[in-house]
Order: structure tokens, then sequence, then C-alpha cells
């Protein structure tokens, strides 16, 4: 299932990735600072929703209460949700 996340209080305006069986891949984000958005996408790419939300929830930028890895933690806990509510 393809996902697509707009952010809140980040540079980046959205995050898009698939999603299958909750697993991750192909993460993206529109805006934001490209070499650090790409490597965290690299880095999570095949990696469980739970295991990016655990690894990057509560992560915060500067004095803003949250960051792209933040909302990307976020967005992958709703879409394994829709993901669950879909088959359900």
């Amino acid at each position: 299932m393809r996902y697509q996340y707009k952010t809140h209080q980040t540079c980046s305006s959205a995050i898009t990735f698939d999603i299958n069986d909750g697993v991750v891949t192909n993460v993206s984000f529109t805006g934001g600072c490209n070499g650090n958005l790409k490597a965290i996408s690299t880095l999570v790419n095949g990696m469980t929703a739970a295991e990016i939300e655990s690894k990057c929830r509560g992560i915060t930028c500067g004095i803003r209460p949250t960051s792209c890895s933040d909302q990307l933690a976020r967005a992958v806990h709703a879409a394994a949700e829709a993901e669950r509510a879909a088959k359900a």
C-alpha cells in the first residue's frame, strides 16, 4: 500500500512510502534537509513500522517539538493502523 503523510512543524512537507505487512520501503520526503532525509530513507528501508517508531519517535529538531524523523515515526504508525484496518 502506498501511503502519503502531510508533516507538521518540519521543513519537509510530506513523506511518501510503501507499507506491506508492516514493512516500510521506498521512503521519500518532500522538502527538508536533502542529504539527511536521503540517509534516513535508506537506513529505515525494510524496517517494520514498529522498529522505525522505536528508533525515531520523540526526536526533536532544534526548538521544535518534532522533527522529520519523528514525523516519519508518526506516519508509519498511522499507515500500519490503516493497513490493519483495511485487512479487518
